[in-house]
This record gives structure tokens, C-alpha cells and sequence, in this order.
């Protein structure tokens, strides 16, 4: 039974991410708003949701390992594995305000995740602080956006483009295609990891691996078919986008509010994985700065790096 689960919770993954990634498309064209300032915000915490429920659970549970592990898990699959096998797929041309503003504000809360679990713990005040970070973020991209918005509608002949094509399709149907495509990709999230989990656990795993791992991998798997999905749409911008907003998201919001709700104790294992997590989240901002894009080689070398974590982790 788990294993049919998990086949069905792939197809509302696959169709809600179809769905969901021509609604947000739609939006920014509608709007004259930048794909990737919509992969950062709507794209982003829509496919995070599923770790926002799984963390948030584990912290009212009491299962700090899963819900530390989960959102480091997710950010490692999101860099390594989406945006690896999406750069291996196409080239991923990258904005300037992804490696001037994004990318950089990505390293600083991800270094600063690590500074607050140096003590194996993350308390209630912490906890405030990364709320009212994401708070912060999520101010400063809608300000971005209106910026953005100006600019394209003081070029006329692109506006007015956009606009016919976007006024095909009116915008209560719009949100209720996004809507549409958010439940079905929560769903399906929801579905194969609960399957994944119970599959795995009777293997005889740990609480802590699963969550590093398949309960990890099954969370990021809408990050995952939604940028693949992005990027044969043409919407390069929202795979890049989404992760770097995703996993913004996942330490900010998930991690804030649920060690607000309950505070958090870290083992020595994951406060190892945060500081990788701060090592390949420099090594993204790296590649990216070096030719604005993500290419084929930059793939592969993030995929064998998974790989190798992976392996690491499951013999450590």
C-alpha cells in the first residue's frame, strides 16, 4: 500500500507543479513582475509548504532531529540535486540582483543559522530573529517588485504586449489555477513522504537520517519537479528563483516558527550538516558569480557532491 501511495503522491507532485508553474507565469506577465521575483516569493513558499508541515510537526512533537534535518536535508537536495540536474538540463542565466542582493542574503542567514546552533540549541529569542528576518526579506522583494513593475510599464510597446497576452485568462481564474496547483503539490508532498517514511523506518532507520534524507528528499521533491517543469516551460528564472527563496524560506519561516513554538536541541551530526549547508550555499554564490550561470559542469560537480554527502551520511 505505501508503495501505490507513493506512486500517487508523485502525480499530484508532477501535475500540481505543471499547474501551479503556468499560474505563477501567468501572474508575472499580468503584472509586468520579473519570473524570478515570483519564483522567490508565491513559487517558493508554495513548494515549501510541505517542509513548513513536517517541521512545524516535528517541533510540536517534540522530534527536534527531524525538523533540524528536514530543512537542512531540503536545502541540500534544493542546491545540489534541483538546481543541478536543472543546470544539466539547460544553461540557468542568472540576474545581477541575484548575486548582488538574493544569493549574498541566502550565505548571511545560513551563517547565521550556524552562529545560533554553535550551543546545540536554538532558542525562542532565535527563533523571533529569523521571523523577523524573513519578515524583512519578504518586504524588501515586494518593494522590489513594484520597482520592477514601474520599469516595465514605462516601456510601452513591451507592456502593452504583455498585457494582451496575459488579459487571455482573467486573474480569478489565474489564482485559482495557482491555488489548484499549491494543493496538489502539497498533497502529493505529503503523501510520498509519509509513504517514503514508512518504508524506510521499516528498515530500521534513524529519526535523524530519515529526516536528512528521505523525508528531506520527499519535501524538495516539489522544488525539484517545479524547476524542471520551470525550466522546459522556458522559465529559467523561476528554477533559480525558487530554490534560493525556498531555502530562504526554509530557515526564516519553518525553523523561526518552529522553534518559536518549541525550542530546538541540535546534535554534533547536525550542526556538521549546517555547516555544510554554509559551504555549498558559498559554492552556489561562487558559480554563480563566475559567468552569471549555472552550466552542464557546474551540474555534475553539484550532483557527485550530493552523492558523496549522501554516502556519508548514511555510513557516518
Amino acid at each position: 500500500m505505501s508503495f501505490l501511495i507513493l506512486i500517487i503522491g508523485f502525480i499530484f507532485l508532477i501535475k500540481g507543479a505543471d499547474i501551479f508553474v503556468e499560474g505563477a507565469a501567468s501572474i508575472a506577465r499580468k503584472f509586468n513582475v520579473p519570473s524570478m521575483i515570483i519564483g522567490l516569493t508565491i513559487v517558493a513558499m508554495g513548494t515549501s509548504a510541505p517542509e513548513a508541515a513536517v517541521s512545524i510537526t516535528s517541533s510540536l512533537a517534540g522530534q527536534n532531529d527531524m525538523s533540524v534535518a528536514n530543512v537542512v536535508g531540503s536545502n541540500f537536495f534544493n542546491i545540489l540535486m534541483v538546481l543541478g540536474v536543472s543546470s544539466i538540463i539547460a544553461k540557468l542565466p542568472v540576474q545581477k540582483d541575484t548575486i548582488k542582493k538574493d544569493a549574498p542574503f541566502l550565505i548571511i542567514v545560513s551563517t547565521l543559522l550556524l552562529l545560533f546552533g554553535l550551543n546545540l540549541k536554538i532558542s525562542r529569542i532565535e527563533g523571533v530573529i529569523l521571523l523577523a528576518l524573513f519578515t524583512y526579506f519578504l518586504i524588501d522583494t515586494i518593494k522590489s517588485a513594484k520597482k520592477s513593475s514601474n520599469k516595465s510599464d514605462s516601456d510601452e510597446i513591451a507592456a502593452t504586449s504583455d498585457i494582451e497576452v496575459s488579459d487571455e485568462v482573467s486573474m480569478p481564474k489565474t489564482i485559482l489555477v495557482c491555488i489548484v496547483g499549491i494543493v496538489g503539490i502539497v498533497l502529493g508532498g505529503d503523501m510520498v513522504v509519509n509513504s517514503a517514511t514508512s518504508i524506510a523506518t521499516s528498515f530500521g532507520m534513524s529519526a535523524n537520517l530519515v529526516g536528512l534524507t528521505i523525508v528531506a528528499v520527499g519535501t524538495s521533491l516539489p522544488e525539484f519537479v517545479t524547476s524542471i517543469v520551470a525550466i522546459k516551460k522556458g522559465e529559467t528564472e523561476i528554477a533559480i528563483g525558487n530554490v534560493i527563496g525556498s531555502n530562504i524560506f526554509n530557515i526564516l519561516f519553518v525553523l523561526g516558527l518552529a522553534t518559536t513554538i518549541y525550542p530546538i536541541t541540535i546534535s554534533m551530526f547536525a550542526l556538521i550538516d549546517v555547516i555544510f549547508m554554509v559551504a555549498i550555499t558559498v559554492l552556489l554564490y561562487l558559480f554563480m558569480k563566475k559567468d552569471y550561470s549555472l552550466v552542464k559542469k557546474q551540474g555534475f560537480i553539484f550532483v557527485a557532491v550530493y552523492i558523496a554527502y549522501m554516502i556519508y551520511t548514511i555510513i557516518r
